[in-house]
């Protein structure tokens, strides 16, 4: 009887080890068939975390995680494509995780909800998948990975930015956020990690800059951008060049991409100059003033280095986290139900697998 439960649960761990063998032995080969980028790029991630991973933990469980992970993510993929957000491939950090980049932010707060829920919500699928595959196997290896796929799913749920449970308080309400500042110090505690430390001090100053500075973002700012402006064959026509003491507003339009870039074009209709800058953030501009003139001769002539001071206020968008009652109960109820169901399956694994990291 001892041989045949020896026997069931060592078997996974030969599956998985055997397949991280294959995957750094044929890796090289595997790698000359693949495009390099879209493919190439995560699964060589795969792999690193995968190598790191091994270095403290045997290799079924250092292969196991990396995939739990990789469910998750995929979990954000879904998501974002179901609405036509487009979002790179998972790439995977040795003991940070794994993440996926928006090629276009969202437009609103249900948006970023719905793509935050994939993650969990298939992680959890993933990570229960494993917890009946380990309760058929009788696997002590499965059973650890089912409740660290649990674990790492129910601390994404935390209402702290930019964890998952951030972003779906979005569209719940941010209200939550304050919830997780006080509760992120609990776990801070519990987990004891510098990392998760350095999420929560980065996730309490943006509260402290959006909500306390916020009196301050209101006044009138300025922001400095320098322009360069070909005017040989200006001066070769006989224009008049302006000195370094000349100062005036100029015309400007401004206008933003998809991904809320801010971009803010200037006119000089004497010199027939149009000027191009990006701003640090979402802002309501009033003037667009020359404060330096410099003339410069470069290999292509003469040039004026002109920097321009934009005054500006900056624009806070609620109606970005305008969404329907509706949709807040729907998504507040998914998400307590979700961290409940998480919480019970995890007692379960402790219950039934004796597992309790």
């Amino acid at each position: 009887m001892q041989n045949e439960q020896k026997k069931n649960t060592s078997t996974p761990l030969k599956w998985l080890g055997g397949g991280a063998a294959m995957l750094l032995l044929k890796g090289k080969a595997i790698l000359s068939l693949l495009k390099i980028g879209k493919i190439a790029g995560p699964l060589i991630s795969m792999m690193v975390s995968i190598g790191a991973y091994a270095l403290i933990y045997p290799w079924g469980f250092a292969i196991g995680i990396v995939l739990l992970l990789l469910v998750h993510e995929l979990g954000h993929v879904i998501a974002a494509k179901r609405i036509g957000l487009p979002v790179s491939a998972p790439l995977f950090i040795p003991f940070l995780g794994a993440l996926i980049t928006m090629k276009k932010h969202p437009l609103d707060a249900k948006t970023e909800a719905y793509v935050a829920f994939g993650g969990p919500i298939l992680g959890t699928i993933g990570a229960t998948a494993v917890f009946g595959a380990a309760y058929y196997m009788d696997s002590p290896l499965l059973y650890s990975l089912a409740y660290i796929g649990l674990l790492l799913n129910l601390i994404n749920l935390l209402p702290i930015h930019p964890l998952d449970g951030g972003r779906i308080a979005t569209a719940v309400t941010r209200w939550l956020w304050l919830v997780g500042l006080v509760g992120g110090l609990a776990i801070i505690v519990y987990l004891r990690s510098i990392l998760f430390f350095i999420i929560w001090a980065m996730f309490a100053y943006d509260l402290y800059n959006k909500y306390v500075k916020r009196r301050n973002n209101n006044r009138p700012q300025s922001v400095t951008k320098g322009f360069l402006i070909p005017v040989e064959p200006l001066r070769e026509a006989g224009y008049m060049i302006p000195g370094a003491e000349h100062r005036r507003d100029l015309p400007f339009t401004t206008y933003s991409d998809l991904e809320r870039q801010q971009y803010v074009v200037v006119r000089w209709d004497q010199l027939n100059y149009y000027g191009k800058a990006t701003l640090p953030q979402q802002c309501i501009i009033e003037k667009v003033r020359i404060s330096q003139l410099e003339q410069v001769t470069l290999e292509n002539g003469l040039h004026l280095k002109m920097q321009c001071d934009i005054s500006c206020t900056v624009h806070d968008n609620d109606k970005y986290y305008d969404v329907p009652a509706s949709t807040r109960w729907k998504y507040g109820t998914a998400y307590f139900v979700l961290a409940g169901f998480l919480v019970g399956m995890m007692y379960l694994v402790h219950l039934v697998g004796n597992v309790n990291l």
